[in-house]
């Protein structure tokens, strides 16, 4: 039976043939697979996120390393190692640099330098010099005032106008070197003092004291001024140095001399002191001199 032509004309689908089992397949068909749906009806990816297959996890010493208890061990006993070196380190440069201790020399108030600058100028009326203690750790300088500061050593040294600026830099320089002296003096005496490095920084800092009122009263006297300045502040600053070290370095004496030591070690240590007293006017003289010609 013939059908009515409608102006279009009938297509037939073309039957896709399969190749044939002999001739080589170059391309898997993909385009009439499906990607698999699990049980919630969600798609699931093609590529495997299980992770990377064994030979790209790295070699196998890694793993084996890790598995290792010698390994391990060995790990930990150089961590421990590592870790106790850097204690160590800190220890040592918290006993030469603490900033606890640095601290301690700054804690002084109003009071306190008022009374220091009148002990360092008129000595000869202070009676007590014993530093005192409390639970084996001295006192502060607010607390105490025969204890070491480091605060008007520094605010001497920057009291530095044109005339004073010329001499600062030698006087640091000069305090280095005298406290290295000292340091290898004990150090070879086999000195046990209660003397620390910010100790006889301070003692050797107190001499900008003197320099600063020599110096005033040579620009407003003159060279009678300075002369006689000079004499007053060089004895005060020897006496306050000989009193402040006597406390600290002279008591071992008395239990050397008991001991089955020789009797030159108590004498090194009286002219160490000494000497330290006397180098004091000796450096205002060579650094100030020459300002008030």
């Amino acid at each position: 039976m013939d059908l009515p032509h409608q102006g279009f004309r009938a297509t037939k689908q073309r039957a896709r043939a399969a190749p044939s089992a002999g001739d080589a397949v170059l391309f898997d068909d993909t385009s009439s697979a499906a990607p698999g749906m699990n049980s919630q009806g969600f798609y699931t990816p093609a590529y495997n996120m299980a992770g990377p297959s064994n030979d790209m996890q790295g070699a196998p010493g890694v793993n084996n390393l890790f598995a290792d208890p010698m390994a391990s061990a060995a790990m930990m006993y150089g961590s421990s190692l590592a870790n106790q070196g850097k204690d160590m380190v800190n220890k040592e440069i918290n006993r030469f640099m603490s900033v606890n201790k640095l601290k301690y020399f700054f804690a002084v108030d109003t009071r306190y330098v008022l009374k220091k600058l009148m002990i360092l100028m008129f000595p000869y009326t202070h009676q007590d010099w014993e530093v005192r203690y409390h639970r084996d750790t001295p006192l502060t300088p607010r607390q105490d005032v025969n204890a070491p500061d480091l605060y008007i050593p520094r605010n001497s040294a920057m009291f530095s106008p044109e005339v004073l600026g010329l001499c600062a830099s030698t006087a640091l320089v000069w305090i280095i070197i005298e406290v290295l002296v000292m340091l290898l003096s004990l150090y070879l005496l086999t000195v046990h003092s209660d003397l620390s490095t910010f100790d006889l920084i301070a003692y050797s800092g107190y001499k900008y004291v003197g320099m600063i009122f020599t110096v005033l009263c040579g620009l407003m006297f003159g060279s009678d001024g300075y002369y006689v300045a000079l004499a007053w502040s060089s004895c005060a600053l020897m006496f306050f140095i000989v009193r402040s070290l006597k406390m600290k370095i002279l008591p071992s004496i008395s239990s050397d001399s008991m001991g089955m030591g020789s009797n030159s070690k108590p004498q090194l240590r009286l002219y160490i002191t000494v000497a330290t007293a006397v180098f004091q006017p000796i450096i205002i003289y060579w650094l100030t001199s020459h300002l008030v010609r």
